[in-house]
């Protein structure tokens, strides 16, 4: 049975809402999935990321617990930061696995004209530009392609946003724009070689199905070089935890970039275009750029001249149990765990500390090492010894050394490594 056919069994095309219901379930319709549409509408596209901030304050940082939530097709209850595009924050009590599960993923959409019916049989992945040879694949062409799997964190540029001082604006994001997910696919090099790049190219593109409400908006459209283009590593994936990818995770397929920050994931990709010159388009020329330095950082006072686009990860820990909201006995044995990642070099320790940084100790790292692009799990046995207010921190490595910061700052609140405090009290 063909891979649309299934499919459509899935989700009935009788499921579909019209586009000012509240998202609430899933269909079918022409053999691929049918979201319904948002719970309201606006006449904008999402600026997170634009050159130019938005000029209204950004709403106040708050806990999970206090924070709107809401139901999606194929995804269960999320935290809730905009509705059109969808943005949905994943709470930290799923990140007490190896593996996000599908239907906890955060999502993360620029444009406000997301698809919400995408149909497998007619849908083609065109490859095309400074090229041999074009092509228009199938979804059941790519799956003949030699299939490769990888587990990597897939994080959100803005993640942890909301915890930047100065705030900066921009989705208010906790430290739920992440997730952690075995992708597979087919290696996108493998693309490359069949369609016979030309000599001369330089960049290749990437553009997904969605679109802006109004004609001024740019498209979104990623770009990488090369080079980087043909990593053995970077894939365009049809299967996210050996199921289809959620619609709201950029189903039928998305490019997948292991170590890199999401930006550069194109979900519902249709468009790869290779290029003789290097690309300038907004959302690699204009946004998505930070101070070039190892950081990213700047000052508000003094703001970089000398920026560069987001690329790779930097080392980072959260902290998953306890939290602020938990209870902690005095005399009473508690696990502090976490997950800790980087951009690809690996995590080689993650110390703890149960005074606010005045003594650290180290904590035992899962021996479930899923490869260098998959977080770690880390935990540590603490007995508290006295009531009262404890500040909780964890500070990770990566096996080249490179650790966390313990202040950070820039303009867009992206790639937070900072080594942030849980404040607990024990009774």
């Amino acid at each position: 049975m063909a891979h649309h056919e299934k499919r459509r069994k899935l989700f009935p095309p009788e499921a579909r809402l019209p586009r000012r219901t509240f998202l609430r379930i899933a269909g079918a319709a022409g053999g691929g999935l049918v979201l319904s549409a948002c719970k309201k509408e606006s006449s904008t596209a999402s600026t997170e990321g634009s050159a130019t901030p938005a000029t209204a304050a950004s709403e106040p940082a708050m806990a999970a617990a206090q924070r709107e939530m809401a139901t999606f097709p194929e995804k269960t209850e999320l935290i809730l930061l905009t509705d059109r595009p969808p943005q949905l924050e994943t709470p930290l009590k799923y990140f007490q696995t190896d593996i996000t599960p599908n239907e906890a993923f955060f999502v993360r959409w620029h444009l406000a004209d997301i698809p919400t019916s995408v149909d497998t049989a007619k849908f083609r992945l065109n490859v095309h530009g400074h090229v041999n040879k074009p092509l228009e694949l199938s979804i059941d062409e790519l799956r003949k392609f030699e299939p490769v799997s990888i587990v990597a964190v897939n994080q959100c540029s803005g993640n942890s946003r909301s915890l930047f001082e100065p705030r900066v604006p921009g989705g208010q994001w906790t430290n739920g724009a992440m997730g952690n997910a075995k992708w597979t696919g087919v290696r996108l090099a493998e693309l490359l070689d069949k369609a016979g790049v030309k000599d001369g190219a330089v960049e290749v593109t990437f553009q997904g199905l969605d679109k802006a409400v109004l004609p001024q908006t740019p498209a979104f459209v990623k770009s990488l070089k090369l080079e980087k283009a043909r990593d053995k590593d970077v894939i365009v994936a049809y299967a996210m935890n050996d199921q289809p990818l959620p619609m709201l995770n950029g189903f039928p397929i998305r490019l997948i970039v292991p170590g890199w920050y999401a930006t550069y994931w194109v979900k519902a990709l249709n468009d790869i275009n290779v290029v003789n010159e290097p690309f300038t388009g907004f959302w690699m020329a204009k946004a998505y750029r930070v101070a070039n330095n190892p950081h990213a950082t700047e000052a508000p006072d003094k703001l970089a001249t000398d920026t560069v686009p987001i690329n790779t990860m930097t080392v980072r820990s959260v902290i998953v149990t306890p939290q602020p909201e938990d209870k902690v006995s005095k005399g009473t044995a508690c696990e502090i765990s976490g997950v800790a990642f980087d951009g690809g070099k690996g995590i080689a320790r993650v110390d703890v500390s149960t005074d606010g940084g005045a003594t650290w100790q180290a904590a035992k790292l899962d021996p479930n090492d899923l490869g260098n692009y998959s977080w770690r799990r880390f935990r540590y046995s603490w007995t508290p010894s006295a009531a009262g207010t404890a500040k909780l921190m964890a500070r990770a490595t990566n096996t080249a050394g490179d650790t966390q910061e313990t202040s950070q700052w820039n303009r867009s609140g992206y790639a937070r490594d900072v080594i942030d405090p849980v404040v607990i009290n024990v009774a």
